[in-house]
């Protein structure tokens, strides 16, 4: 791999709900924020479920605002929501929205969820923002609102499902990893910011260390890995219909923080 310093890419990590990013894809987003990257988050769904105590609408507007508070740590440019929590699901109606926010940031790098997770939610944002990335340059595609189509290179990698397995139990196994070690404290201040999600987690479901599951799963990932203290894994999406064989933009520009898992294709 070799250092892809000809123009400042463009990457950008959706996920279902605010603080899915940060628990799974943040430590890499840094470093490509680190390496000259120009970064873009997106919570696609607004959380508005994630309180035992606030009506939807206080809590969407108070995840919001969260969500806000961890991109301004890091100089990230926060996309809006498109929906409420449980309406990502995979419709003509939904692809079109999502399709409109591909075109209008360009992405060279696309960080997505897993399309295998314990949670419908995270595993239809997926598909979405697959979607979306494969339709960018179709003119007979609308978009709402209508936004003009391009034709550039897009890489897709896929995070970790939270857990680090599918809904079957089975275990997820990464394509390659990357070292966030020295990025590990960045990520969970990111995650702290979301206080509402830490308080309706231990109220409702008995986690009493939110930012330390967070940890606890990259250094699992890390000892996946054989080498790194702490890491997160990631899979490529297939080159088909969005760029190149050969385009591989993240691991271009983090060769010396990426390990390839030689075992994957086992």
């Amino acid at each position: 791999m070799s250092e892809m310093n000809s123009k400042t890419l463009t990457v950008l990590a959706a996920g279902a709900h605010p603080d899915d990013i940060e628990f799974m894809m943040a430590g890499t987003l840094l470093l490509l924020k680190d390496c000259g990257a120009e970064i873009h988050m997106w919570n696609m769904a607004n959380g508005n479920c994630g309180s035992d105590s606030l009506d939807k609408i206080e809590t969407a507007e108070t995840r919001w605002r969260e969500a806000k508070a961890s991109a301004a740590l890091e100089g990230a440019f926060m996309h809006p929501p498109v929906t409420h929590d449980f309406g990502l699901v995979y419709t003509e109606n939904m692809a079109s929205k999502c399709a409109a926010y591909v075109r209008k940031i360009r992405p060279d790098i696309l960080l997505v969820p897993s399309l295998e997770d314990y949670m419908e939610d995270h595993q239809n944002a997926a598909r979405l923002l697959v979607t979306a990335a494969f339709t960018r340059a179709m003119w007979n595609f609308a978009t709402m609102p209508d936004t003009v189509p391009y034709s550039a290179d897009v890489a897709i990698y896929h995070a970790m499902p939270y857990g680090l397995r599918d809904a079957m139990r089975q275990r997820i196994v990464p394509e390659f990893f990357t070292d966030i070690s020295g990025v590990i404290d960045r990520k969970r201040a990111m995650l702290a910011c979301h206080e509402s999600q830490r308080r309706f987690l231990e109220s409702t479901q008995g986690v009493d260390a939110y930012t330390e599951m967070m940890l606890s799963m990259s250094k699992e990932v890390g000892d996946m890995s054989g080498r790194f203290e702490y890491a997160e894994g990631w899979r490529r999406h297939s080159h088909l219909g969005f760029a190149a064989e050969n385009y591989d933009p993240l691991g271009n520009i983090l060769n010396k923080y990426c390990f390839i898992n030689d075992k994957y294709d086992q």
